[in-house]
């Protein structure tokens, strides 16, 4: 039994932080995608604020059909197979916000899960394998999120509301 456990604990892939935010991160490779692609009136802006935490905030608009914003970090595709939640440490302003996943650059679809913020710090654990394929809001007749491969990660707002929305990120890790 003691060396099946051993065994079990050697195979387990350790947690990896996807990404820390600190006064000195460098925040090149993140960038925000609002509804204005298709005609919408959504900003969305992202920064490192004075604590150093990244800060995302802007206005969803509904005009000309719009109705969302969304922060994107790509990086190179990842091999995560094993690590199977997604822990985020996040300050929202109690709204609903999406978190997404890709696992190719070639992607049209995202996979796509959602959480709640409260208005304090909270670490929100999310499940990969449940996260849904989507594409322009439509779930997808496809399989769930594999988690095997990583290629971008993204938090969405879009609750078909006009709204203020701000969220401060501490980090984002896969367990």
């Amino acid at each position: 039994m003691l060396l099946w456990i051993t065994i079990l604990l050697l195979v387990q892939p350790a947690p990896m932080t996807l990404f820390d935010f600190t006064p000195e991160s460098d925040i090149s490779d993140w960038r925000t995608v609002d509804d204005t692609v298709m005609g919408g009136r959504s900003d969305g802006n992202f920064r490192l604020n004075e604590a150093g935490h990244g800060e995302y905030t802007g206005y969803v608009s509904l005009k000309n059909n719009g109705g969302f914003s969304s922060l994107r970090y790509r990086m190179p595709t990842l091999r995560i197979e094993g690590l199977t939640k997604v822990k985020l440490r996040v300050k929202g302003d109690g709204s609903r916000y999406q978190f997404r996943t890709k696992t190719s650059d070639y992607d049209r679809y995202s996979y796509v899960t959602y959480f709640e913020t409260t208005g304090e710090w909270q670490e929100i654990t999310l499940d990969l394998k449940t996260m849904k394929p989507q594409f322009r809001g439509r779930v997808l007749d496809l399989p769930d999120y594999p988690a095997e491969m990583l290629s971008e990660i993204a938090i969405l707002i879009g609750n078909k509301e006009e709204q203020d929305f701000k969220l401060a990120l501490d980090w984002i890790r896969l367990e």
